[in-house]
């Protein structure tokens, strides 16, 4: 039987969520486990979320729908950069000062580069 190739989006998917596993448990058991911000994207929002693998728990989470921000248009680069300072306020609210940066299967470039810039402004370090 053929084996399905993967697409490259698929490929930096399953290769950034390893790397995020090796780093956090593999390579370092002695070591802090900090929370994942995970990232996604579509063509007319964007989302954010603190998650801490260990619980099972999402510590904080964000998104360009909330009434909070009152953007129209959520697929821009403003609209992600005022969602991730918004995640960044959120994230040191719940008392998380470190997190690990999941961008998943997406470029860091645009969009998610914005949100990973807001979350920095509003206070957490990666």
């Amino acid at each position: 039987m053929t084996q399905k190739r993967l697409t490259p989006a698929k490929r930096r998917k399953y290769g950034t969520r390893a790397k995020l596993r090796r780093v956090n448990i593999e390579q370092n058991p002695n070591r802090e486990i900090r929370p994942r911000l995970s990232v996604h994207r579509t063509n007319k929002q964007i989302y954010a979320q603190v998650i801490d693998d260990v619980n099972g728990v999402t510590l904080a989470a964000a998104s360009s729908i909330d009434k909070d921000l009152g953007i129209k248009n959520g697929g821009t680069v403003d609209a992600a950069a005022q969602v991730g300072k918004l995640i960044g306020e959120r994230a040191k609210k719940a008392g998380v000062k470190k997190v690990q940066f999941d961008r998943g299967e997406f470029k860091y470039h645009g969009r998610i580069k914005a949100i990973a810039d807001g979350a920095r402004e509003g206070g957490v370090e990666f």
